[in-house]
């Protein structure tokens, strides 16, 4: 009997073995990593990754699906499935068991409901990771690659992606490529961990709330917003103008009035 994709779990399973392939090229797995996918679905992904490296894990959510995506799997590989939600898996944990302490390769096709919560849960476990491959709503993948000149998509999800990874738009999915097929397009991204800005930020914590806060209204100004934790002396020192607006900053005006604001790195 064929899987029915459920609604509640936003599934639209790929179907285009070209863009299936392409994907695979992008991600370029060896033997021997520690590859981890989100959400395999029904295998589209997975079946030509385990053929590539043999051993591989997976999280997914629907037990349903999961005698399917084992049957399809079958004699590839070693497939270790995770049967929870991906906001519960504890990377850090899963990280340990390996003695070697090999960083971790992530990747999945992520609803667009759950998205950005799935991205801010793996940024936290950013150090721990070699590199991810995402599948996103193309309107998500645009949010996150943004600049302070794209106002109407820059934000707070760009800020903190670009604050912590090297962001990559690689392609665009067509919606065609998938079976529902869902009303939007899709688009691959890869997200590498940088540490162009991590030296500087001394408490990541305090910079996420930092950033959240920023954006919390985006009409008002950085003085408003940001009121309870700098005055606008403290904006000034950071070369910000208090009547300034989050979405008029680049990464590096966050990251400088970060440093201004907290205690300097010991």
């Amino acid at each position: 009997m064929q899987h029915r994709a459920k609604k509640r779990f936003g599934q639209n399973f790929l179907v285009d073995q070209n863009i299936i392939q392409r994907i695979v090229s992008s991600i370029k797995p060896l033997p021997g990593e520690r590859l981890i996918e989100i959400g395999p679905g029904l295998g589209a992904l997975t079946r030509p990754l385990l053929q590539a490296i043999g051993e591989m894990d997976a999280i997914e959510l629907d037990r349903d699906i999961i005698p399917e995506l084992e049957k399809n799997c079958a004699g590839l590989g070693d497939l270790h499935i995770h049967s929870c939600d991906v906001l519960k898996f504890d990377f850090a944990e899963f990280f340990a068991r390996d003695p070697a302490g090999q960083k971790l390769r992530i990747i999945g096709n992520l609803p667009y409901n759950i998205s950005t919560v799935v991205l801010f849960h793996c940024l936290h476990y950013r150090h721990l990771i070699q590199d991810m491959h995402f599948m996103l709503q193309k309107e998500v993948v645009e949010r996150i690659a943004a600049s302070p000149r794209d106002h109407a998509t820059y934000g707070r999800l760009s800020v903190m992606m670009q604050t912590w990874f090297d962001v990559s738009p690689l392609f665009t999915v067509s919606a065609q490529c998938f079976r529902p097929i869902p009303k939007v397009e899709s688009a691959i991204l890869r997200l590498k961990p940088s540490d162009t800005w991590a030296p500087q930020i001394n408490k990541p914590e305090e910079y996420e709330h930092m950033v959240k806060l920023a954006f919390a209204t985006r009409r008002k100004t950085l003085k408003n917003n940001l009121k309870t934790l700098c005055n606008s002396d403290q904006l000034v020192a950071a070369g910000i103008q208090p009547a300034q607006r989050a979405e008029e900053l680049e990464v590096s005006d966050f990251v400088r009035l970060h440093v201004n604001i907290t205690d300097k790195p010991s």
